[in-house]
């Protein structure tokens, strides 16, 4: 049964002879994969993502527009109504 993230198993043998979590994740970033951590420190990489990185696909972010923030949308959001020193009380 494969699970949706690599194994402890699989991490050692992409990282080897690398054994410390701090020295796999940055190995892991280096070959392009985003990493995650699990509470105990070890890398943590969906297998999609492994599998996307191995095939030579850049994250779905950064070519889709439409998955990117709308800007002009905050700046809408978080420009100040009215008096720019917020309501006064009286």
């Amino acid at each position: 049964m494969t699970t949706s993230h690599l194994t402890k198993a699989e991490i050692d043998d992409i990282c080897d002879p690398l054994k410390l979590p701090s020295a796999q994740v940055r190995h892991l970033e280096r070959l392009g994969l985003i990493v995650k951590r699990k509470p105990n420190g070890q890398p943590l990489v969906a297998r999609g993502e492994f599998e996307r990185v191995m095939i030579g696909r850049q994250p779905e972010a950064a070519h889709n527009p439409a998955s990117q923030p709308n800007r002009a949308a905050l700046l809408q959001l978080i420009k100040p109504k009215g008096n720019k020193h917020g309501p006064q009380a009286h």
